[in-house]
């Protein structure tokens, strides 16, 4: 798993997603596979070699979500969050709570921190399903544009399902 922090700097460099496919609702590469809510409209889709998906809007809001999948992997969801957060400093917590998705327990985290001086707002999202582990991340300016992204966010990660058990 990759921290979001890296979804900013990632974003600048364009990567191949290596034999992994979208069709707009839908990813699957040879790791996992599972479904994603649409975001609407204003959202860029990004190559990201770091990230399964990833959009950023106009206003700088980026919104990725990311799986990784190890059978041996047993991490705490409040761990899995604040890794997300490697490189974010001055963290002001807004929020962090257990919720529902996709039939499995995910911690919800709202955070606004600064990376590299610049402050930003996320949302985040972990959750574990059978042997992966699936995060998902708003950063944005804070305010308006943080705001103006959230539904679509909410939205994008409340349409999530992966398959459980073989497919």
């Amino acid at each position: 798993m990759r921290p979001a922090s890296w979804t900013i700097a990632i974003a600048l460099v364009a990567g191949g997603c290596g034999g992994a496919s979208f069709d707009g609702t839908t990813y699957a590469d040879e790791e996992a596979s599972y479904r994603v809510g649409a975001l609407g409209d204003g959202w860029e889709a990004l190559d990201v070699a770091q990230n399964d998906l990833a959009w950023r809007r106009r206003s700088g809001a980026f919104v990725h979500v990311n799986a990784t999948c190890d059978p041996y992997s047993d991490v705490p969801l409040s761990s899995l969050t604040n890794h997300l957060l490697i490189g974010f400093t001055e963290r002001e917590w807004r929020s962090s709570e257990l919720v529902d998705l996709d039939g499995r327990e995910a911690r919800r985290s709202h955070v606004v921190a600064s990376l590299d001086g610049v402050p930003r707002e996320l949302l985040l999202y972990v959750m574990k399903k059978d042997e992966c582990i699936y995060d998902f991340a708003l950063i944005a300016p804070p305010g308006e544009a943080y705001e103006e992204a959230e539904p679509d966010f909410e939205r994008f990660v409340n349409g999530f399902h992966a398959p459980s058990g073989p497919e």
